[in-house]
Formats: C-alpha cells, sequence, structure tokens
C-alpha cells in the first residue's frame, strides 16, 4: 500500500502504542456492542485514560475514522499478500477478507460519515488493491471479462449485509455469487 490513508497515529513509541491500544479497543468494543459502544469502554478496554483517548481521538467521529482507516488498510495490505496464488484463489481469498472487513464495518456504519475525506480515500484505496487481483483472475480466464472491480465490491458489499439464517447459508450464497464471477 503507498500511504495514501491519512492517519493521526503519533511517530513517538509510547504515544503510538496508546493510539494502537485505543484503535484495538475501539474496534473490539464496536464489535461487541456496535454503535452503543462507550469511549469510557473504549478507554478502559484499552488500559488508557479517558483523558488519552481524548487526546488521540477528540470526537467519537475521529476514533471511528481511525478504526475504519485502520480496517481498509489491513484489507489492502492483505491484497498485497497474496501474489503466490492462483489467480483466482487470490481473488478468492480477497473477498472473503473483504467479507470478513464489511462484517467489521457493519458495527459502526451509522457512525461513519461516508461524504468525508477519509471514506472516500478508503473506497479509492479498497478499488485499487482489489483491481489488479481481478485483473490477474480475468486475464487467467477464471473471471467474466466484463466484470469490474466496483461490481465485485457492490455484490460482496451486498450479500455480507443480509441477514442469513445461519452461516452456512450465508457461505452457500456467497459460493453461488463466485460462480457468477467465473469465466469460461
Amino acid at each position: 500500500m503507498d500511504g495514501a490513508l491519512p492517519t493521526r497515529r503519533p511517530k513517538r513509541a509510547d504515544a503510538r502504542r496508546n493510539f494502537d491500544a485505543l484503535v484495538a479497543a475501539a474496534r473490539e468494543a464496536f464489535a461487541d456492542n456496535g454503535s452503543r459502544a462507550s469511549m469510557e469502554d473504549v478507554a478502559r478496554r484499552s488500559g488508557v485514560s479517558i483523558a488519552t483517548l481524548y487526546r488521540n481521538f477528540p470526537t467519537r467521529e475521529d476514533l471511528v475514522e481511525e478504526v475504519h482507516r485502520d480496517e481498509v488498510e489491513q484489507l489492502c495490505l492483505a491484497a498485497s499478500g497474496l501474489d503466490g496464488l492462483e489467480p483466482w484463489d487470490a481473488l478468492v481469498a480477497w473477498l472473503r477478507r473483504f467479507v470478513d472487513y464489511i462484517g467489521t464495518k457493519l458495527a459502526f456504519s451509522d457512525l461513519l460519515n461516508r461524504s468525508a475525506d477519509s471514506f472516500q480515500a478508503c473506497r479509492k484505496a479498497m478499488r485499487a488493491a482489489g483491481a489488479p487481483l481481478l485483473a490477474r483472475a480475468r486475464q487467467a480466464g477464471a473471471v467474466r471479462p466484463e466484470v469490474t472491480i466496483d461490481d465485485v465490491l457492490r455484490l460482496v458489499s451486498g450479500i455480507s449485509t443480509v441477514e442469513y439464517v445461519d452461516e452456512a447459508q450465508r457461505q452457500r450464497v456467497f459460493d453461488v455469487a463466485l460462480a457468477g464471477l467465473r469465466g469460461g
């Protein structure tokens, strides 16, 4: 990844540890409690004071943006680590990681400011990370030629946001969608 996603992460090691602990704790708190997660709970989970939390993230929106940015960065980094796989397998592995990202995002999606520059930068970074995987799979004949990265991301996003009877049903629907992407 080229560092296109701006972060508030401090440079000093001790401040960076606190910052990273806050982001990890917020991710957990949002996963457990959704948008109802309190800032106090995030501070408690991270092991830092509420003052440290607010020094790093003056507003709840700042914290949500950083958790989202961190998730997108991990998703983008995952794409770059799949070069050793066959083109179709690499694309599917990344799409499975994308499904996990959507699950995390859903926990706090109502708190995201979709018009913010950081949100738009994250969308651009996801497309940039997935596009080479799709192009490689398309070039190998593993994906239908007319499919775009935007098509794929919307498809997987839609599948990820629906309620299912159980995880097996979610997996079946995902597999059917993957079959629809297959070429030749």
